[in-house]
């Protein structure tokens, strides 16, 4: 699965994009967190981390197909 990263989800991954291993064709975001956090454990320390499925903003219940476009969406400031 290929997941693009920004903001400090991109520092922490070391990368605007990692190609990142499921076994299974669907899996729930709230799974797919899991296993960011195991990999990337500095990613458990932001305030949030939104998971975003083809343009949209997932629940931790959505199922993501391993082709679907994600992204890591962690929190952001400004004016």
């Amino acid at each position: 699965m290929k997941i693009h990263t920004f903001g400090a989800a991109k520092d922490i991954t070391g990368s605007a994009m990692i190609d990142f291993p499921v076994e299974e064709t669907f899996v729930k975001v709230k799974d797919l967190k899991s296993l960011l956090f195991q990999k990337y454990p500095d990613l458990v320390n932001l305030p949030s981390l939104a998971i975003s499925v083809n343009l949209f903003y997932a629940s931790e219940e959505t199922m993501v197909n391993k082709h679907d476009e994600v992204a890591l969406i962690p929190p952001v400031s400004g004016g």
